[in-house]
């Protein structure tokens, strides 16, 4: 019920970062494909901080 309370964890915030990209680049997939490309090689690299994060758990 009160989970607005709760804070998130990093793991979490990088999630929402990745989410973000992916949506911006798919927006801009129709208009500006290089920005695209841009915003999918920023989501690579927010997924390998991810992957990072999870592996030291």
């Amino acid at each position: 019920m009160f989970n607005f309370f709760k804070k998130k964890s990093p793991i979490e915030k990088l999630y929402e970062e990745y989410n973000k990209l992916l949506k911006e680049a798919h927006a801009l997939s129709t208009s500006n494909r290089s920005a695209s490309d841009a915003k999918q090689a920023e989501a690579q690299e927010v997924m390998k901080k991810i992957e990072a994060a999870e592996a030291q758990q």
